[in-house]
């Protein structure tokens, strides 16, 4: 699987940041974009992430 480079850095959607600050809009969201990363702003969030099949319920605890 190819990875992205490490001097690009991590990527993340710019709606992904705008609904973390509005808490609410990121609860049972389903997230479609397969090219963000997870990054530490979203610990102790839960969002359905698709799969390619299905969406999946992921909680990210810290």
């Amino acid at each position: 699987m190819p990875r992205r480079s490490i001097w690009k850095g991590s990527f993340v959607d710019a709606f992904l940041l705008r609904m973390k600050k509005k808490r609410d809009l990121l609860l049972n969201r389903k997230i479609w974009s397969r090219r963000s990363s997870i990054s530490p702003e979203f610990v102790d969030c839960s969002v359905r992430i698709y799969n390619g099949k299905t969406p999946v319920r992921v909680r990210y605890e810290g």
